[in-house]
């Protein structure tokens, strides 16, 4: 009947495992408590049984384990067991003879502390296998019934015993799921006493009764570890504890990189190929930015713009299509890469070299209209504008030939002015250089505060003393080299 009973309650911790939850393993840092179900075979040695490492003669019993995690290397294990001892046969013993029996009922309650060697210094954590070694100390009760002859007269023993009981041994946890944790141990009870038997020999000095204990049963672990980003994989062994809902990790919970680019999987454009991240995982091979399934010329560094082929001209034709190569810059061209020839105004001057490309003109003004001629015959004899002495202040005389020209800047909007400033010879170089320049500066002040023309159509300059256009050996020839020179053109 209770060999029934124990196999019935192995069969419903195997069914228990079936439909444990995979959150549930035995006891770790995640989840720091665990219950075990087990069953055991006893190899008892007392004063009538000696069956120690005897398989085919144990007693059989089970019990329950209540597991807390400590550290990396200890556990703390309460084991509550239950099993049954007996034995009958014809025996001498203590001056009698004849036929000896006697049943036992016995359980124990040991709090152990176990030795992990799966602790991340000899094995990892969470290796398939895990040895341990185990001791123990609690408190054992024996129901104990025997029947044996003393001398002449048999006689009886039917006693409850309460005793201390130590244990020591070893065991292997092995992981075959997150789920389930199956565990295998044998450990050597001692109690302190010698009436498991009901007999105890008259020498004091013999050794207590004791036994071996091998159980096999399965762990489940209670609660649930904390996983932020719920990818299975605990926050604490997490190395990417963000990762988003629906991703497939690895072991360490990172999303898994196939071809181990950096680039996630789930991001990943081409998951079977090596690539770089910019370009979202995908192979450049020739390094141009242009993936190698989208580039043309993957063994050549090119432009996106040309498909990953390679455009010496940058005229956005790829040089193995381009019929014109060595196309100036900025010149419009068409699909073979040769210059377009758009005349809009039909000056005879293309529009890609044509300054004034909406306004008909010359070639020699590079596409814009000349002066007429008045203005071509004024600004022919250079017109120029005179100062005070030591001084970049505008003579009165000068304000008609600075009138004339705005009024021109204003009839040529495609012409720009440069003014040239200059000096006599008295004073230093450096002096007049700087004097120079302030005389052109006072011109354009005239220019864009008095006529309102903008500041970036005209150009200053100064010449210093460098270029005299009269003597400066006289007062008059001094005069008229202090002066300001202007010039239009189209820049």
């Amino acid at each position: 009947m209770k060999k029934t009973l124990l196999k019935a309650s192995v069969l419903g911790g195997l069914l228990l495992a079936m439909v444990a939850p995979t959150e549930s393993v035995g006891q770790s840092a995640d989840r720091r408590t665990s219950i075990s179900l087990y069953g055991s075979n006893i190899q008892a040695r007392t004063n009538l049984r000696n069956d120690i490492w005897d398989m085919s003669n144990g007693s059989w019993g089970g019990g329950l384990g209540i597991n807390r995690y400590l550290s990396p290397s200890f556990d703390l294990s309460l084991q509550l067991n239950y099993f049954n001892l007996e034995q009958d046969g014809n025996y001498s013993l203590n001056g009698g003879t004849g036929n000896m029996r006697f049943e036992d009922e016995v359980g124990t309650a040991n709090l152990g502390l176990k030795l992990k060697l799966n602790n991340g210094k000899i094995l990892k954590e969470d290796a398939f296998i895990g040895p341990y070694l185990i001791g123990s100390v609690g408190a054992q009760y024996a129901s104990v019934e025997a029947y044996y002859p003393t001398g002449a007269t048999p006689a009886t023993y039917d006693e409850g015993i309460l005793r201390m009981n130590y244990a020591g041994g070893a065991g292997l946890n092995f992981r075959i799921s997150d789920g389930i944790g199956l565990f295998v141990q044998s450990t050597f009870n001692y109690p302190s006493t010698d009436l498991l038997d009901g007999i105890k020999y008259r020498d004091s000095d013999e050794l207590n009764d004791r036994y071996l204990q091998h159980s096999v049963g399965l762990s489940f672990g209670l609660g649930k570890a904390k996983d932020t980003d719920g990818d299975g994989v605990s926050d604490r062994r997490d190395e990417c504890p963000d990762t988003p809902a629906g991703v497939q990790v690895d072991k360490k919970g990172c999303p898994l990189d196939g071809d181990g680019d950096g680039v996630p999987d789930y991001q990943d454009q081409c998951p079977t190929e090596a690539g770089t991240a910019a370009l979202q995982g995908c192979p450049d091979k020739d390094g141009d930015g242009v993936r190698d399934s989208e580039d043309e010329c993957p063994d050549q560094a090119g432009t996106a713009a040309t498909r990953g082929c390679p455009d010496a001209d940058g005229d956005g034709v790829a040089d193995k299509n381009d019929t014109c190569p060595g196309t100036p810059a900025g010149t419009r061209v068409d699909a073979n890469g040769c210059p377009v020839v758009v005349d809009r105004d039909g000056d005879g001057v293309n529009d890609d070299v044509d300054r004034c490309p909406d306004v008909a003109g010359t070639a020699a003004n590079m596409g814009c209209p000349g002066l007429d001629a008045a203005d071509s015959t004024y600004m022919a004899r250079v017109p120029k504008i005179e100062f005070e002495f030591n001084r970049a202040v505008l003579k009165r005389t000068s304000y008609p030939t600075l009138d004339r020209i705005a009024t021109m800047l204003g009839k040529y909007p495609h012409y720009n002015l440069r003014i040239s400033g200059h000096a006599d010879h008295i004073g230093s170089n450096e002096y007049n250089q700087e004097l120079s320049v302030r005389r052109a500066e006072a011109a354009k002040s005239y220019f864009t505060n008095q006529k309102g023309i903008s500041s970036d159509r005209v150009i200053t300059e100064g010449f210093g003393e460098e270029r005299p256009i009269a003597p400066n050996t006289t007062n008059s020839g001094r005069a008229r080299n202090r002066r300001a020179e202007f010039r239009l053109f189209i820049q």
